[in-house]
């Protein structure tokens, strides 16, 4: 069984600083999937991080937003990017490997006032597309932070949250077609339905992460094509070194 962990990272080098290190050591993972590296390229493959094979895309504006796919095997290919007219920003790398795609993707905010949100839904549109033709050639395993808290057990205060980035009808109406229009499992609430208090991202103000007010943002979905090739599916609360916390799976089919 191969480890995939996804992490929204909050730039990679002060992650390395609070714990990323330590945690990675501990989990081997045989796939790590980052998201908000904020980091250079060129800086990036300068950071060692136990992997044989590393692609980082970044994007245009320095310190901003960038994912990476770390592995042990080397990928057929990556691919960056997702089509459509989309500014740089680094928010999608895709692996081929032998049995499968994984895509670590980060998904645009919608922002205060929802400046955002009619950008972030087209988006949606193509990135769903893009799902959707890579399943049709091989099984997909999509991670990463989708700024979507998908329903009310999602996230600790629902009520008050209803029209704010990421917990709005359209957010979670657009996320819940990955679901029901193209079969992706939510793998962590397939195997926790009912898990409450289970949280990937916290507000580093009013001491949420210690009180557990926090919200689902970081997830893996698997496509149709995995179904029985998925395990334990977790989420890692008590790792630092982010306002994020890894979240992982197991996969049973090979990458090399």
């Amino acid at each position: 069984m191969s480890l995939v962990v996804s992490w929204n990272v909050n730039g990679v080098r002060s992650a390395l600083g609070k714990g990323m290190a330590g945690f990675l050591a501990s989990a081997k993972p045989d796939v790590l999937c980052l998201q908000e590296t904020k980091c250079e390229t060129a800086k990036a493959r300068a950071i060692d991080l136990g992997y044989a094979h590393a692609s980082w895309h970044e994007a245009d504006k320095k310190g901003y937003s960038g994912t990476a796919i770390l592995s042990r095997v080397a990928p057929i290919a990556v691919e960056a990017d997702i089509p459509g007219d989309h500014p740089r920003e680094g928010r999608v790398l895709t692996a081929e490997f032998r049995d499968l795609f994984v895509v670590s993707a980060y998904v645009p905010n919608s922002q205060r006032e929802l400046v955002r949100l009619d950008y972030r839904l087209k988006w949606d549109d193509d990135f769903r597309r893009h799902l959707s033709r890579l399943a049709k050639r091989k099984p997909v395993l999509v991670c990463g932070d989708f700024n979507c808290a998908h329903r009310e057990i999602d996230l600790a205060n629902p009520k008050a949250n209803r029209r704010n980035a990421g917990f709005t009808d359209e957010e979670r109406a657009s996320f819940g077609r990955l679901l029901t229009d193209e079969g992706f499992a939510d793998t962590f609430r397939e195997r926790n339905p009912d898990l409450a208090g289970a949280y990937s991202w916290w507000t580093v103000r009013t001491d949420a992460r210690a009180r557990n007010i926090g919200w689902r943002l970081d997830y893996f979905l698997a496509s149709p094509g995995l179904a029985g090739a998925w395990s334990d599916p977790a989420i890692h609360a008590d790792v630092m070194g982010s306002d994020h916390c890894p979240v992982s799976v197991r996969l049973a089919a090979t990458l090399a």
